[in-house]
């Protein structure tokens, strides 16, 4: 087995950004095989964390946002992190309530959203200290034309 490779990409928390994420993350698992609707899943999800830190993060001042990709054997691990107000991640969270609350419609379906494109997804957020999402996409086959 070999050492997971790491791909830090930092970006500032502003929306015309997002689309560079989307591209690094598109790049990284087409170059692991990825199939073309896995890799449409991946950037959705990114799109997705990267624009809940845009919008929540910072309020009006400006920050980063960290992605890192780890590219393991089979999978492809990505971290996304600022280091904004956060927010409680021990409330659940209420696709409904997200649906019905302006306020809420980009936090709560974010995250649903992610967890259905992705094979596993993690949230944790400190008020004050900013919130990390962890997603994971398994490579379900991998053909080496190499």
């Amino acid at each position: 087995m070999t050492q997971p490779i790491q791909i830090t990409l930092t970006i500032p928390s502003l929306s015309d950004y997002v689309g560079v994420a989307r591209l690094t993350a598109s790049g990284i698992a087409s170059r692991m095989k990825f199939t073309h609707e896995d890799i449409e899943d991946i950037k959705i999800a990114v799109s997705e964390a990267c624009t809940n830190a845009v919008q929540y993060a910072y309020g009006d001042s400006m920050g980063d946002i960290t992605l890192v990709f780890t590219l393991l054997e089979n999978a492809l691990e990505i971290r996304v992190k600022d280091q904004g107000k956060g927010f409680d991640s021990t409330a659940p969270v209420d696709s409904q309530a997200a649906m019905n609350d302006p306020d809420k419609m980009g936090l709560g379906l974010g995250i649903v959203f992610m967890r259905s494109l992705m094979d596993h997804v993690e949230h944790r957020s400190t008020p004050e200290d900013g919130t990390e999402v962890l997603m994971v996409k398994n490579l379900a086959s991998r053909v080496d034309i190499n």
